[in-house]
């Protein structure tokens, strides 16, 4: 890795000895560590006391989640280690080899700002749930963002200290703060590499704390959340349509277009403070949101026609046209209107 090393970061909650067995591994392979006790308890001190003879660990009393405890863990290295260096995320349950490791820290350091992720191809003897779960994600992933990543669940990623700042201010303390960074990393224009690693799962997957049910919702929240805010403005826009096509006398343009204002509105201010949370300048923004809405209205309108001139039912051709146009109104917003501006920090600590 020339001038450069890596420093390994291994969240842990309620470990075992595969927690030291990997610990000894990194030590041998010449790779600093860092451990995160992610407020595991006093039943496992003894783990954590014998992890001190081989790494920093740092410990909080409470149970955090996964993705404090990682950005618990980037903020220190981000504050104490000297030099040139790159970080790789491991899980602390077994999962992942030091040559996997190593791999996605060679090619960090050979790709500057890139988020590498250690990528794990799901076979026949994969748990179900894994190979279900990440199907889903990977297919949600795509569908929100356009972009393809085949383990969007790894948890093994490295990257320089150029993305530490940016990484420290993703939102999320739980297993969602992982999925985030993919959605952020595309919003901010990071490149994201997968290399292919060995797929471990030990004992069917059951020592992973990761729930089905409170974890998956934590992960697809905000894509849902942006689709019900969708979902209540295309009803808004379907009312309003309905309404006034019946009060203009079947006037088509009309009812389509003042629809489309009233739901407008509704659907800049909710998305602007509930899903993108964006901190830009409200006119600025307005304007953005202003030419997205008068293109696609425009758009809109022209299909609702054609679809209405060709025999469609005008009440059926409204629906049809309304999701042709979810998608392209989803990933301008999340790309160009409410594009979070990526925190300023310097690219190596010295």
């Amino acid at each position: 890795m020339g001038d450069s090393f890596c420093v390994a970061l291994i969240p842990a909650y309620e470990p075992d000895n595969l927690l030291l067995d990997l610990l000894h591994d990194l030590r041998v392979a010449g790779i600093k560590a860092v451990v995160v006790d992610d407020g595991s308890g006093p039943d496992f001190a003894g783990i954590f006391k014998q992890a001190c003879e081989l790494a920093t660990v740092l410990s909080y009393e409470q149970n955090q989640g996964k993705g404090h405890a990682l950005k618990f863990g980037l903020n220190y290295i981000n504050e104490h280690i000297q030099g040139r260096y790159v970080v790789v995320t491991l899980d602390a349950d077994g999962q992942h080899r030091v040559e996997d490791a190593e791999r996605v820290c060679d090619a960090a350091q050979r790709q500057p700002g890139t988020l590498v992720l250690g990528s794990r191809k799901q076979g026949n003897g994969s748990p179900l749930r894994s190979r279900l779960g990440n199907f889903v994600t990977r297919k949600v992933y795509s569908l929100s963002t356009g972009h393809t990543v085949y383990d969007t669940q790894t948890g093994l990623r490295a990257f320089d200290a150029q993305l530490l700042p940016f990484l420290l201010q993703v939102p999320g303390e739980r297993y969602e703060y992982e999925m985030n960074v993919l959605l952020a990393a595309v919003r901010e224009g990071i490149n994201i590499e997968e290399v292919t690693i060995s797929t471990i799962y030990l004992e069917d997957n059951c020592r992973s704390h990761f729930s089905a049910v409170r974890d998956s919702w934590r992960v697809f929240k905000e894509i849902l959340k942006f689709s019900a805010i969708s979902l209540i403005s295309c009803c808004v826009d379907y009312l309003a349509y309905i309404l006034l096509l019946m009060i203009s006398g079947n006037q088509l343009a009309f009812a389509n277009i003042s629809a489309r204002f009233i739901s407008a509105g509704l659907n800049f201010s909710l998305n602007r403070k509930y899903i993108f949370k964006s901190e830009g300048r409200l006119w600025q923004s307005a304007f953005q949101y202003f030419l997205l809405a008068s293109f696609i209205l425009l758009s809109n309108t022209l299909v609702l026609s054609m679809l209405v001139n060709y025999g469609v039912n005008e009440y059926f051709a409204k629906l049809i046209t309304e999701i042709m146009f979810f998608s392209m109104s989803w990933l301008v917003q999340r790309f160009i209107i409410f594009r979070k501006k990526r925190p300023m920090g310097s690219c190596i600590i010295n």
